[in-house]
């Protein structure tokens, strides 16, 4: 996050250029519509509070004890862009949700930002509407099944295509999804290590399925050794609930494809 603001702090000589003026007045919110996830606000003033009641909203207001309010800047960073509104006293006149548009906005280019989370959306988007090819791992219980259809790679990211399906007449209400690393063999003498793996994005929040479950998890590239594996976890909300482990090897990650344009 240091690193961020630093690199936030260099880019401030690229606004000296007219921004954008926004009209706001008392008991009126402002809202800010971003193509992407918001990262980072600053209000020069302490005459405006702001929230982000959604992750590429800014909610702007200002305060009800302010008396002669003149101005001031609202800076709001995305995952790839930078633009800055010039917050002004007046009539909104019904324009309170404002589209950041790319004429308003400069890009942001930091090393290891990566894909954005729109873009990540777009190309997992593109892989679920093709059909599975290669089913790599299967794991069959409680009339369930686990399917890791394909890997593919991009960059720096890893895409699992996992898919299941239920042939009983339960419908699956999932609790949770988890992924981490394990042993392949545990031996009862040696001390196990576990390491949980948090996805960088998921397609899907399906809460529950009765026929048929797919989804992309999207992962930062990662490694381990031969004598450990990745194991996808799929567990059931319900006291007596269902639980379905996928193994998935490093030589599955090896041979990921590339990702298909």
């Amino acid at each position: 996050m240091k690193k961020f603001l630093f690199y936030l702090a260099l880019l401030c000589p690229y606004f000296l250029y007219a921004q954008p003026a926004i009209n706001i007045s008392k008991n009126l919110n402002l809202h800010f519509i971003s193509p992407e996830r918001i990262q980072y606000v600053d209000i020069s003033s302490k005459d405006l509070t702001g929230d982000l009641p959604l992750k590429n909203v800014f909610r702007l207001r200002l305060k009800d004890s302010v008396s002669g309010f003149t101005g001031a800047f609202v800076t709001i960073a995305g995952e790839k862009f930078i633009a800055e509104y010039r917050i002004v006293p007046g009539e909104a006149a019904g324009n309170t949700a404002i589209e950041i548009s790319p004429a308003d906005t400069r890009p942001l280019d930091i090393s290891g930002i990566g894909f954005s989370e729109n873009e990540l959306k777009r190309m997992a988007l593109g892989l679920i509407s093709r059909k599975p090819e290669k089913r790599m791992e299967k794991v069959k219980a409680f009339g369930l099944t686990g399917q890791l259809n394909h890997v593919y790679t991009l960059g720096d990211y890893i895409f699992l295509d996992i898919g299941y399906k239920n042939t009983t007449r339960l419908r699956y209400d999932i609790a949770d999804f988890r992924f981490r690393i394990d042993d392949k063999k545990v031996n009862r003498a040696s001390n196990v290590q576990s390491f949980e793996l948090k996805p960088e994005f998921v397609l899907f929040s399906t809460p529950s399925f009765s026929k048929a479950y797919r989804n992309i998890f999207v992962f930062k590239k990662m490694s381990f050794p031969g004598n450990k594996v990745l194991l996808a976890e799929l567990s059931e909300k319900q006291l007596s609930g269902r639980i379905l482990t996928l193994r998935i090897s490093w030589q599955d990650i090896l041979d990921a494809d590339s990702l298909p344009n």
